[in-house]
């Protein structure tokens, strides 16, 4: 786990799929990449959690960064 000003990375491994959520500060827009790939902008809500979901089937871990946008 890695946390800077701007954002978070850290890495995910597991047998199946994870939900996975964290606290950010509260109505901020961060982008979410996964293993460099950018999966889209999320905002989070008035308590700062933001959730996504991870493919974890088809791979032996997933480096996740999230940034603020």
């Amino acid at each position: 786990l890695s946390v800077t000003d701007n954002g978070v990375s850290f890495s995910v491994e597991g047998p199946e799929d994870a939900q996975i959520t964290v606290e950010m500060e509260a109505e901020t827009e961060y982008k979410v990449l996964l293993d460099g790939v950018n999966v889209g902008h999320m905002t989070t809500n008035l308590g700062g959690k933001l959730s996504f979901s991870v493919e974890l089937e088809k791979t032996e871990d997933v480096a996740v960064e999230i940034v603020k946008a």
